[in-house]
């Protein structure tokens, strides 16, 4: 597939690294010459100097023959017209970054898409929903849908007096008769492992479970979790744009505490919230967090610009014995070291913006995908095709490549969870754990 992106360093350089290492072909278009130097140094990949604005800058990129625009820059002014431009010159398909929610209503995703923008991304809106996912959840340290809610992943730490630890993956089915669920993936040692009936699961592993929604209590005494209480008291340090969008939808139903260094931003979220509770303060005093009851909250968010920050803070939250931690984290070195030291889930909208548009890079029908924290797997939701090559043969002939896992079926309202002898069907739904390398080879069979 033919890629330009258009974008200004994190989450354009992030993108064009990891869909370099899928075999596509890309093209970065950036002002920033030094930058582009070091990118293509290091990668195999087409970089041009310039603005993604310029319609000149657009065809020595060879818009015409793009399968893929996206513009990632931090400016969705620059984003929402290179789009429109790059939409004129004949480019197939057009993605933007945009910041402000607003225009995710459906009202205005038709006006641009009539202009040439296809589809719209707004990282710290997603972000802010997975937070707002994860307190209503307390098994889970990351959650994720599919199917408008048939199947979910479930991210889940194993901790020491986890009832599980030390038994294979076949020992779980047999404890927990009436648990409906797979583990598709474990994260252990910063290495991914796709287990087998018997793999031993340890103290410390990083678990990734698919299963329905009624299964949370089941989940919860499988992994140890049944005393996790229920989130009331929150403390949020950041008011920046995923801050604010956690609080407004949190507010109603929980006691939200947000802490912002900067007056000025203090101001304008104080019209936007109506029963959250704004400190002007520094949340790297971790004695003033203190006084604001940090020890009594039942989860605490870190989403300020400053990765380590929001690190140093969670952890101080931890020690302090707040149960639930969350933490914007944008160096994507830092998540499995993140992880490694407790902090119960890391956010990072990289991850979120390549998760949003994978499903438009991978052949056969995707219709949701998810990049996982700390790994560069990935969980993708495929719409099985009318010939697709999954239903002509029952699963255990399908030649799944190693790497890749079926974790769940969806068939109607129905969800499945398949065994060697089970047979796709076309119009199902087929949620799949997979590295990055066989995603492709997997998305065939579907198509």
């Amino acid at each position: 597939m033919n890629i330009i992106i258009a974008g200004d360093g994190e989450v354009g350089f992030y993108l064009a690294k990891s869909l370099t290492d899928l075999n596509h072909n890309i093209t970065v278009v950036d002002p920033n010459s030094e930058l582009l130097k070091r990118l293509e140094s290091e990668n195999d990949l087409l970089t041009i100097v310039g603005s993604s604005m310029s319609p000149q800058v657009l065809a020595d990129a060879n818009v015409s023959d793009c399968d893929l625009f996206l513009a990632v820059l931090h400016d969705e002014s620059v984003n929402l017209m290179s789009c429109v431009l790059a939409k004129k010159l004949k480019a197939k398909k057009t993605v933007a970054r945009i910041t402000n929610a607003e225009l995710l209503t459906p009202k205005h995703r038709d006006m641009f898409r009539d202009l040439g923008v296809d589809e719209m991304v707004c990282p710290e809106r997603i972000a802010a929903k997975e937070i707002t996912n994860l307190l209503n959840n307390s098994v889970a340290t990351e959650f994720f849908d599919f199917s408008g809610g048939l199947l979910t992943m479930y991210l889940i730490r194993l901790e020491p007096d986890s009832p599980v630890v030390q038994h294979s993956v076949q020992e779980l089915t047999q404890l927990y008769t009436k648990l409906e669920a797979r583990i598709v993936a474990i994260l252990r040692n910063g290495m991914t492992v796709i287990p087998h009936a018997d793999t031993i699961l340890q103290q410390g592993d990083l678990v990734y479970i698919i299963s329905r929604p009624n299964q949370v209590e089941s989940i919860k005494q499988a992994t140890g979790n049944s005393q996790q209480a229920e989130v009331k008291k929150v403390m949020i340090v950041g008011a920046g744009r995923v801050g604010r969008y956690a609080a407004m939808t949190l507010e109603d139903r929980m006691r939200i505490t947000l802490f912002e260094e900067s007056r000025t931003r203090c101001e304008e979220v104080a019209s936007l919230l109506k029963n959250t509770l704004i400190i002007n303060g520094d949340a790297t005093d971790i004695e003033l967090l203190k006084d604001e009851g940090l020890q009594n909250m039942d989860a605490f968010i870190a989403v300020t610009n400053s990765s380590e920050t929001n690190v140093l803070s969670c952890l101080h939250a931890k020690r302090l014995g707040v149960r639930r931690t969350i933490a914007l984290v944008e160096n994507t070195g830092f998540i499995s070291i993140s992880q490694d030291i407790g902090i119960d889930t890391i956010i990072n909208k990289k991850l979120i913006t390549a998760s949003y548009i994978s499903r438009f890079i991978v052949k056969g029908d995707a219709v949701r995908s998810k990049w996982l924290s700390g790994t560069n797997a990935e969980l993708m939701e495929f719409s099985v095709g009318k010939w697709a090559p999954a239903t002509r043969k029952p699963i255990r002939d399908l030649d799944l490549p190693q790497g890749s896992t079926i974790g769940g079926i969806i068939r109607g309202q129905q969800t499945l969870f398949p065994t060697r002898d089970t047979e796709i069907k076309a119009k199902d739904r087929v949620v799949v754990f997979a590295l990055p390398k066989v995603m492709e080879q997997v998305a065939r069979l579907f198509s």
